[in-house]
């Protein structure tokens, strides 16, 4: 066990708002896990698409949102607790889908799963990641949810379904955003695009991280493991890639997606809504929620941000269905941001991925906890009670 899983440093916090306190940030986080884990494995967390914009205007644009305390007001002190879906979950964020989450650290969907089952809060599972349906389902106890990259085969689609409802699924979230593979420069330049390439430059990377190859090696090369079922054994490289491009490439419109409303008995909710003509169709469809999101910055340059979207669409739909958000939230204070903004609920990917990287197996318990506790400091500077009154705090 390396020296940052055996939780040398102090530990700031009780029970759930416990954290390490060499790493109460999410860019401490971050430049640990830089020095943690391969380049190319970096640089696939980090990237987005072309030339990084929408990446960068996520955090910019929602840092310029301003929020404002009442200091002489009568408080009782502030609750985390937030009802989605028929849930009373602990906090009103949770952990975003992100694809290959084992080849950044061994294990990760599994860490995070459990990680998320002990703070109540939700986990959710890509069908790209390299935890399986029925694996992550029985570490979460059925709380998890899942996000699926609707294949281009009604017969995956419904054996997907399927095994979700066997494992105790409860919400379904159906990615709307990725038409297309993103262009990413970093993924193309590292050999991390379709297909993957093994080269000697990979190759010294994993060398100079030996923590990470060691853990690698004892977990197994990491694969998609949900999809595993529907692969041909022994694909080479090459073939996988051409696997991913004529299984997953089309566009998700809205008839596939009633389809699943009729087929799904659980919660369905919009993934990658960013336009008011997307929410409308999300309503008529009868959908239970939509995440307002451009997907980190990794599928189309040109976008605006998350959460001038998220501006939009709550204006409009806020009486039509739960309205979540994920892209650019850093912080206790972002997430206090996109709450103020009308968002019922937060989404974070990366964040939690440097908490893993940086810490192994405890990344999962103390991102959640330094989340929590950065969160209430916010509520109680504001004098906010609940996170559903942090409306009331948005300074116009």
């Amino acid at each position: 066990m390396g020296r940052n899983e055996r939780g040398i440093g102090r530990v700031l916090g009780d029970g759930a708002y416990k954290f390490d306190t060499r790493y109460p940030s999410v860019s401490d986080l971050r430049e640990a896990t830089r020095k943690r884990i391969p380049k190319f494995a970096f640089d696939y967390l980090e990237g987005g698409c072309n030339e990084e914009v929408n990446l960068r205007l996520n955090e910019s644009d929602l840092a310029r949102i301003r929020l404002k305390p009442n200091y002489l007001k009568d408080f009782d002190g502030a609750d985390l607790g937030t009802e989605l879906f028929g849930h009373r979950y602990d906090a009103p964020f949770g952990i975003a889908p992100i694809g290959l989450q084992g080849l950044m650290w061994p294990n990760a969907p599994e860490i995070l799963a459990r990680a998320a089952l002990r703070h109540n809060i939700p986990y959710v599972l890509s069908t790209v990641s390299t935890g399986s349906i029925e694996r992550i389902g029985e570490v979460s106890e059925g709380r998890a949810w899942f996000q699926l990259y609707h294949p281009t085969e009604d017969r995956l689609r419904d054996d997907i379904l399927r095994r979700l409802k066997s494992s105790g699924y409860g919400v379904l979230i159906v990615l709307v955003d990725v038409p297309a593979f993103g262009f990413r420069h970093r993924e193309i330049k590292s050999g991390l695009s379709m297909p993957p390439k093994l080269n000697t430059s990979n190759i010294w990377q994993a060398v100079c991280r030996p923590r990470w190859g060691l853990e690698t090696l004892r977990s197994g090369i990491p694969g998609f493991a949900t999809l595993k079922p529907y692969m041909d054994k022994g694909l080479s490289m090459s073939q996988l890639g051409r696997f991913m491009d004529a299984t997953f490439t089309g566009r998700v419109d809205a008839a596939k997606v009633r389809t699943i409303r009729d087929r799904w008995d659980g919660k369905l909710v919009l993934k990658g809504v960013a336009s008011e003509r997307d929410a409308e169709f999300a309503a008529a469809i009868g959908v239970d929620g939509v995440i307002v999101s451009n997907h980190g910055g990794r599928q189309l340059d040109a976008a605006e941000s998350s959460v001038k979207s998220l501006e939009r669409i709550h204006a409009g739909f806020s009486d039509k269905f739960r309205i979540m958000v994920d892209g650019g939230i850093r912080s206790g204070p972002d997430i206090a941001r996109v709450m103020a903004m009308g968002a019922d609920f937060a989404f974070m990917g990366r964040p939690f991925m440097y908490g893993v990287g940086a810490l192994g197996r405890k990344g999962g318990d103390h991102t959640i906890g330094m989340f929590k506790a950065q969160l209430k400091q916010v509520m109680e500077q504001l004098g906010c009670e609940s996170v559903g009154n942090l409306t009331e705090s948005l300074a116009v």
